[in-house]
């Protein structure tokens, strides 16, 4: 088994080489991220999946701290650390940098957010790219120092112009981790229901479907309701069950049953 990259192993990555990293829904498709040799791989912090990093023992777990669960910085930091034991080498944290250095300090290794964080895009315009007006722009690069100066190693930055993202990567010792902010980052990062290509409708810009599992998944519902068509079919014309189907007895032994509790009825 291989061993997973460490946060030191990461960092020392920075200019180096591109590192994959992929969300994931499920423990399959953990499993298959990890097989395929992605380098880090995530998923939020919930009780349905704080199991998952047990299952990647061999691949850089992140597990994601859910946005408005806590409070202060002292609940983020009794979560973070729950997760740490569950198996995490490091946390997704969207909360500020005040709650950002709390956790730092105790030695958690923390990814922050930038750019387009969508439980707060209501400040930036909705869901659309942040960082192509000056104002915002230079928001962004304060917003970066802080982070870097609260102790976090990574920032991921959401949907922000590429020049601009290629620019704060060269001026942070974060890594910098890119959605849709373009191919200079030092990783690179996308949901697995955009990859697989899980949903229908509306399709990010940003992402990239490697296969159709909607087709797929439409393919099989359509097959779940044709056999139980074909079984409803089957009862109604007594083609189900047959004698393959059941567990006979012999007449004999039948009658013997019978007989040694005589029946109410007449």
């Amino acid at each position: 088994m291989t061993k997973p990259l460490t946060v030191m192993d990461l960092r020392a990555l920075k200019g180096v080489r591109q590192i994959s990293f992929v969300q994931v829904a499920r423990e399959d498709e953990a499993i298959a991220a990890s097989e395929a040799g992605v380098d880090m791989i995530g998923t939020a912090f919930i009780p349905e999946r704080a199991h998952f990093a047990r299952a990647v023992p061999g691949t850089h777990f992140q597990y994601g701290l859910p946005w408005g669960k806590h409070a202060n910085d002292t609940e983020a930091l009794r979560d973070a650390m729950v997760a740490m034991q569950a198996g995490a080498q490091s946390i997704y944290c969207g909360m500020s940098p005040a709650v950002i250095e709390v956790l730092a300090r105790e030695g958690v290794p923390v990814i922050c957010h930038i750019g387009l964080v969508p439980p707060k895009a209501t400040w930036t315009g909705g869901f659309r790219a942040v960082g192509k007006s000056h104002e915002q722009g230079v928001q962004l690069l304060r917003q970066v120092q802080d982070f870097e100066n609260a102790g976090a190693y990574a920032v991921e930055m959401e949907v922000i112009p590429a020049r601009l993202a290629a620019a704060i990567t060269r001026r942070t010792s974060m890594l910098t981790i890119s959605l849709g902010s373009g191919g200079d980052c030092d990783a690179q990062y996308l949901f697995s229901a955009d990859l697989l290509g899980e949903n229908r409708g509306h399709f990010p810009r940003h992402a990239k479907a490697y296969r159709n599992f909607a087709a797929e998944r439409e393919r099989l519902q359509a097959e779940r309701v044709a056999a139980y068509r074909e079984y409803k079919a089957d009862i109604e014309t007594g083609a189900f069950p047959t004698a393959a189907h059941i567990v006979d007895i012999g007449e004999q032994e039948l009658q013997q049953i019978l007989d040694a509790v005589p029946s109410d009825r007449t």
